[in-house]
């Protein structure tokens, strides 16, 4: 770069692995960590760009305009690389954090619109959507050979044992071998092959392993897992059979929080207009600083929260159809219907609920027990 030569390729993702390795943080048990990299940018950036964009309209429209774009970018470049990066985690939980610490700096001393139980109902809000994050994160439902989930055979029964050979009442015929005589079912042939394609569709090569039905392999985690919806950036894990419940918790809590706190800051800095045009039409926010700020994070809040609203919506349309996400693109990928044949697994809206708010006591249920020696 110093020569002005072109770099070769994977020269910056090496450059930026002997960087990570060199800056480490104290920690106090067992030593010094390793500083992920991918972290820091939200960090720093995030405020920055928030208050240069309350200090003109004209730089908020660009930096709300501009900082989609770039989450968009990354997002693409490390979704095509089947990289895997905390860059998204720390941004969710920082703008979390950072948002919540502007409402008690900037929108709480106002007073008005806030008071003591509207502080403490945010504050409600923010701690149990961290909580089901990190429940979130804990046990999407890996497969594991030997667990004893997966209902795919890998060998049939020895003829004389199989409970469908019957000789010729079973449909048998007779095969000559060697001067012997044997009796080979049908039915057991044709089991034999529907176990052997099986084995065939539902085997990972890179696990090493028969999935489960519906269960698929995802590349950035480098993993099976069971159910598997979608690979979510935003808790950098896989959202499977084991987590998709607390999933949409962690949704709901999240929009039910944001939305609140988005109306009582928008009643703060604009008491005179109503908060569902407030945000698109508020006369002298901008002529104080900190009404411009707490305004910029509304807007910014805003952004977030529709795209979230816009997943879950989608969340619950596959949940009531009995699909996943994973299923559902490819099925859009093999240009057929948004809602694809999943084998006969939709019951109903109804049992597609009780099914899918049951299936993590399923996984539970089938965990080994552990080994205490």
């Amino acid at each position: 770069w110093l020569k002005l030569q072109p770099q070769t390729q994977g020269s910056l993702d090496r450059l930026s692995a002997v960087v990570s390795d060199r800056l480490r943080v104290p920690w106090p048990w067992g030593g010094a960590r390793r500083l992920d990299l991918s972290v820091v940018p939200p960090i720093v950036l995030l405020p920055v760009l928030l208050r240069l964009a309350a200090l003109h309209i004209l730089l908020g429209v660009a930096v709300l305009t501009a900082l989609p774009v770039l989450v968009l970018w990354y997002y693409y470049v490390t979704h095509r690389k089947k990289g895997r990066t905390r860059f998204f985690l720390s941004l969710a939980l920082f703008s979390l954090a950072h948002m919540y610490f502007l409402f008690v700096s900037e929108v709480v001393p106002h007073g008005g619109a806030v008071g003591p139980t509207q502080l403490a109902v945010v504050t409600a809000g923010a701690v149990f959507t961290v909580a089901a994050m990190l429940h979130t994160r804990r046990e999407p439902g890996v497969v594991v050979a030997g667990r004893g989930h997966s209902t795919v055979t890998y060998g049939g029964a020895r003829y004389d044992t199989d409970p469908a050979f019957d000789g010729e009442g079973a449909g048998g015929r007779e095969v000559v071998l060697g001067g012997g005589e044997e009796w080979v079912s049908e039915e057991k042939e044709k089991k034999e092959k529907e176990e052997e394609e099986s084995v065939r569709k539902n085997w990972c090569p890179t696990c090493r392993l028969a999935r489960p039905p519906r269960a698929g392999h995802c590349r950035i985690c480098g993993m099976c897992v069971e159910r598997l919806d979608h690979h979510c950036v935003w808790i950098n894990s896989c959202v499977g059979q084991g987590n998709h419940r607390s999933f949409l918790l962690t949704l709901l809590l999240f929009l039910s929080t944001s939305l609140y706190g988005i109306a009582l800051v928008l009643r703060s800095v604009c008491p005179r207009q109503n908060v569902l045009t407030a945000l698109l039409y508020c006369p002298g926010v901008y002529d104080q600083y900190s009404d411009a700020l707490c305004f910029t994070c509304a807007w910014y809040c805003s952004m977030v929260t529709a795209g979230l609203l816009h997943l879950l919506l989608v969340q619950v349309v596959n949940v009531s159809c009995n699909v996943t996400e994973r299923e559902a693109r490819m099925a859009a990928r093999e240009r057929r219907t948004a809602f694809p044949d999943t084998g006969g697994y939709s019951r109903g809206f109804r049992d597609n609920w009780v099914e899918f708010m049951t299936m993590g006591d399923h996984l539970k249920a089938s965990a080994p027990a552990p080994d205490l020696v």
